[in-house]
């Protein structure tokens, strides 16, 4: 649960208090601001193309909480208006087939419920009284029904027999027992006893009828979020789900299944080692596409795109060309082909794959919510091939774009941060290339600068090192990034060996070796940067989150130029990492060569407690209280050795938190305000100073 509203006062003012003086600037984004963006996600065009439904997400700074509404827009531009208001979460829209109504999940009555919306009169009305929330909603061809998942709960594992408390008694809460591997998951919390399962409602209102059966997740939290699709006569649901008895070990493999609507009976389509995922039927229901691979259990391996006859037999890869992961498949309408996006050298595609094997980029610059990760990428095609997508550039945080499958034209039709923007200087981004000392590989980056940079100024330099590992960074909007260049910095963030949308290869440089040969792509990363003339090389920081958390200790446990470090929720013992953490079931399997206990050298040797007597830099950690990715025992643990050594460095726990840092608006202003105000406190002295 979320802590007290004090709690979380109680962190910002303590990390407001080492933070750097206010710049006195107007002109620039400040962490204040954090509270004003707003994001638009899941654009969802009508079906005959003329307008968009999509969710506008927003922070309210009297509840430290962030929320969705639904807006909905004209292709065009125009009519731009709200469907949703208030303080809730709106999220999911989805038109009915014929464009007339439009279903949607929000909690405004409580609970979150399936609503629907008759676009005619503007009348909304919830269609469920669920207990637990749905999820992954999908309309029947017809119109008459809609596919729906959510948990079915079962009863809490009990050993033993308590006695009853007498009246009037207060007794504490009972213990918890808990026999599965993975009974908690970052963002969530404890993971309820039960499983997923699809079931259908009538559109307009009844009772839920469950169609998925079994000790199996059919989606859901921690298991992968998975939309139903329906066959277009409307009698089957075809859904990916792991539905091995040991599904929790090998939590990868799913299968594609085809569930019978009439009666629940259950076929599977795929049969391989590895994930079959996102199916789509197409129009005329004779071919199903997803996306999968087969798996070899290494770190990274690229997710193609499939095609496959209605039956499960035919299966064949359509994507092979391209050396880079696909995902989100859409059918055309004409079912000549496959919408889908991918990756490429940090930037996200919206590609139509032909059935032959080409493809065709409509658009680059996929995108939303504020991070240079490739993050809230989403599209939705009309039945005239209009397309509706998420977009971002350096200085675009995340609007509504449309486009068609000629590619024509991409127009951006919202402006939602205009008037954050209006009268503000955003710093400029440049892309650099340069090569590691290592081996001379190329390596791709960004450089942030300070608004009214000036090349003849000496600057201080945060280089600032993306998680995954296997993620990349690329040209899309950076609040964190942003703010630290309005404070003076200037902000490097590179695409190290390990990176995704370079390949395969190049991903799995790092394949059972990380960290490693990494640091010397960061390290030649800010000699690259040196090299331009304006950086200040007696103030040079480094800072990253998860991975980039790992790699942060990394290099300070490597190299002593920098005159401060924040690590931000890192994992420092592997060993203990995967015996605690919420994917350890996968990351043993993939990152490892075996159980810790088995390769215990190899686990220390890649352990940053390895390379921890060598750290001299100040060093701060900061990570969340109900972070399960990455858990707070790894935080402390490099803590207190640090302490140990006797190296300068403050551990800080945020309350409430999972992973990123990001649930509180609050605690996302003061993830940065004790960064840069633990970087302020260890600047110094340089030119013009």
């Amino acid at each position: 649960m979320l802590r007290s509203f004090p709690a979380v006062a109680w962190v910002v003012c303590a990390l407001l208090a080492i933070a750097p003086p206010a710049a006195g600037q107007t002109d620039r984004l400040s962490v204040e601001d954090i509270f004003n963006m707003e994001y638009a996600r899941d654009p969802q065009i009508s079906p005959d193309g003329q307008r968009v439904v999509y969710v506008r997400q927003f922070a309210d700074i009297m509840t430290d909480r962030r929320y969705s509404n639904l807006w909905i827009i004209r292709s065009d531009g125009s009519d731009h208006r709200p469907l949703t208001s208030g303080n809730y979460n709106d999220h999911t829209p989805r038109w009915s087939p014929d464009g007339q109504r439009l279903a949607f999940i929000s909690d405004r009555e409580g609970k979150p419920q399936i609503f629907i919306r008759w676009m005619d009169t503007g009348q909304s009305a919830p269609i469920t009284n669920l207990t637990e929330p749905p999820s992954n909603i999908a309309w029947s061809p017809d119109g008459t029904q809609l596919a729906f998942t959510k948990l079915v709960p079962a009863a809490p594992l009990k050993i033993g027999k308590m006695p009853s408390p007498p009246q009037g008694a207060e007794w504490a809460k009972p213990p918890q027992y808990i026999d599965r591997l993975t009974y908690r998951f970052n963002g969530v919390g404890d993971i309820p006893r039960g499983y997923v399962h699809l079931f259908v409602i009538p559109s307009e209102g009844g009772t839920p009828r469950q169609i998925s059966s079994g000790d199996f997740h059919h989606g859901g939290v921690g298991f992968g979020s998975v939309q139903p699709a329906w066959t277009p006569d409307g009698q089957y649901l075809i859904t990916s789900a792991n539905r091995r008895h040991d599904f929790e070990i090998e939590t990868r493999d799913t299968e594609i299944y085809e569930f019978s609507v009439q009666d629940g009976s259950v076929r599977a389509l795929t049969d391989r080692p590895g994930p079959d995922n996102s199916p789509a039927v197409s129009p005329d229901g004779r071919r199903i596409a997803y996306v999968g691979f087969d798996e070899r259990y290494v770190g990274y391996q690229l997710t193609q795109l499939y095609v496959m006859n209605r039956d499960g037999s035919g299966a064949r890869v359509v994507s092979a060309s391209l050396d880079r992961s696909v995902s989100n498949p859409t059918w055309a309408p004409d079912n000549s082909g496959v919408y889908a996006l991918y990756d490429d050298q940090g930037n996200t595609k919206l590609a139509f794959f032909s059935l032959d094997g080409s493809h065709r980029v409509l658009s680059g610059d996929i995108g939303t919510l504020g991070s240079a990760y490739g993050s809230g990428d989403a599209f939705s095609v009309a039945r005239n091939r209009s397309i509706a997508f998420t977009y971002t550039r350096p200085h675009v945080p995340g609007d509504v774009a449309v486009t068609d499958r000629r590619a024509r034209e991409v127009r951006q039709i919202t402006a939602l941060n205009a008037d954050v923007f209006a009268g503000k200087k955003l710093g400029d981004v440049e892309e650099i290339w340069y090569n590691s000392s290592f081996d001379g590989r190329r390596i791709q980056g960004w450089i942030v600068k300070p608004p009214d940079f000036d090349p003849a100024n000496k600057y201080p330099l945060i280089i600032e090192i993306h998680g995954g590992p296997f993620a990349n960074y690329g040209d899309r909007f950076d609040m964190e990034k942003q703010i630290m260049a309005a404070e003076g910095y200037v902000v490097l963030y590179v695409n190290p060996r390990g990176s995704t949308s370079y390949g395969e290869a190049f991903g799995n440089l790092i394949h059972h070796a990380y960290p490693g040969d990494d640091f010397y792509d960061l390290n030649s990363a800010v000699d690259a940067a040196l090299e331009a003339g304006y950086i200040d090389e007696n103030n040079l920081y480094v800072a990253g989150g998860s991975g980039g958390g790992v790699l942060t200790a990394w290099m300070i446990g490597r190299t002593d130029r920098f005159c401060a470090a924040v690590s931000w929720y890192p994992v420092i013992n592997w060993y203990s990492f995967n015996l605690t953490a919420d994917i350890a079931p996968f990351t043993v399997k993939n990152w490892f060569p075996g159980l810790p206990w088995d390769h215990v050298e190899h686990y220390e040797s890649r352990s940053l407690l390895s390379v921890v007597e060598n750290v001299k830099t100040p060093t701060m950690i900061m990570t969340g209280e109900e972070d399960y990715r990455t858990p707070m025992s790894e935080s402390e643990q490099y803590f207190k050795a640090l302490k140990l050594l006797g190296v300068e460095t403050v551990l800080v726990r945020v309350p409430g938190e999972p992973h990123g840092i990001r649930r509180r608006p609050s605690h996302h202003i003061a993830k940065l305000q004790g960064t840069l105000g633990w970087f302020e406190q260890h600047r110094r002295a340089g030119p013009g100073d």
